[in-house]
């Protein structure tokens, strides 16, 4: 696949999934958060299968593929938004941000290296310490550490970061199974399977879960949820497969270094919030950190220079 292709579909997985964190915001406000992630997940799931099986997509799973699938589905969906949100209400969510943003990106290059799905590279890594250096810069001004290091909110912390690794875990795994198989068909069982452990773990734990199924929801909600299915999932989300596949994880998930900037760039825009210098500082070494992880393998000019300074040893 050509490299324009893939670098068009990393701009709209960016913008798109940017776009998200608005949509999420809104929805948690009146619905419960992890029913309100398990519905959109559930709906999407039935959309990308039924697409799949129009399309001819009907290849069938061995033992081994079939259980790699299932725990690729609880580790993308299930226990990543399960600790995600449930950790969120105890952290601010700038502090949250930071962590699982950074985390995300580092972790997807640390099980790529760990499982063969990628090769080590300086450049990259020193990249990826950049972008969390400028998501620090961006989310500064949010961020909260007090009483952090006790109680709830440390626990919290943990369920965070947990979200993150389980993510980019899942991630890694599903790589061989999306070309094996195919995105969207990929897509559908993890967003179904995942999304019904959460809608199970929803109605188990979660107030008034049972009565959001049942009432409606109010139209910014329903907006939101919209979005999420049709933006979010149908098409960020199986963009995110494909550039798994296409492209490796560590490069897939430099997302995490342009999706806050351009979720904050909205928020000053269209929502008054505080145009601060260092923000913008942020954005700028956060969106070089994508380029140069993009790009890290056709650089071979640094990549000498690195391997000079005894980074990529």
């Amino acid at each position: 696949m050509s490299s324009n292709l893939n670098l068009l579909k990393f701009f709209v997985l960016c913008f798109v999934w940017g776009l998200t964190w608005i949509a999420v915001k809104i929805g948690v406000e009146t619905v419960p958060p992890i029913m309100f992630a398990a519905t959109r997940f559930i709906v999407a799931g039935g959309v990308f299968l039924a697409l799949a099986w129009a399309r001819g997509q009907r290849k069938g799973l061995s033992k081994a593929d079939t259980i790699r699938l299932v725990i690729v589905s609880l580790l993308m969906i299930t226990l990543c938004y399960g600790p995600l949100f449930w950790g969120m209400q105890f952290v601010p969510s700038g502090t949250a941000a930071v962590l699982e943003m950074s985390l995300t990106p580092l972790a997807l290059l640390a099980f790529g290296i760990a499982m063969g799905e990628e090769s080590w590279n300086g450049l990259r890594a020193l990249a990826m310490l950049l972008g969390a250096f400028g998501l620090g810069l961006l989310f500064a001004p949010s961020v909260d550490l007090t009483g952090i290091g006790k109680g709830m909110p440390l626990v919290g912390l943990i369920a965070i970061a947990w979200a993150a690794i389980s993510s980019a875990w899942g991630s890694v795994l599903a790589k061989p199974l999306i070309s094996n198989y195919g995105s969207a068909p990929v897509s559908g069982f993890t967003t179904t399977v995942g999304g019904t452990v959460l809608l199970i773990a929803s109605l188990a734990i979660e107030p008034r879960s049972a009565e959001s199924l049942v009432t409606l929801w109010e139209w910014q909600a329903v907006a939101g949820w919209l979005f999420l299915v049709i933006f979010g999932s149908l098409l960020g989300y199986n963009i995110y497969m494909q550039l798994l596949r296409d492209i490796g994880p560590a490069r897939a998930g430099s997302f995490a270094f342009v999706s806050p900037a351009i979720a904050v760039s909205v928020g000053v825009i269209f929502a008054n919030e505080p145009a601060d210098p260092q923000r913008f500082i942020g954005m700028v070494l956060m969106i070089v950190a994508a380029a140069v992880c993009l790009s890290a393998d056709r650089l071979p000019r640094l990549s000498r220079v690195s391997a000079g300074l005894g980074l990529d040893r």
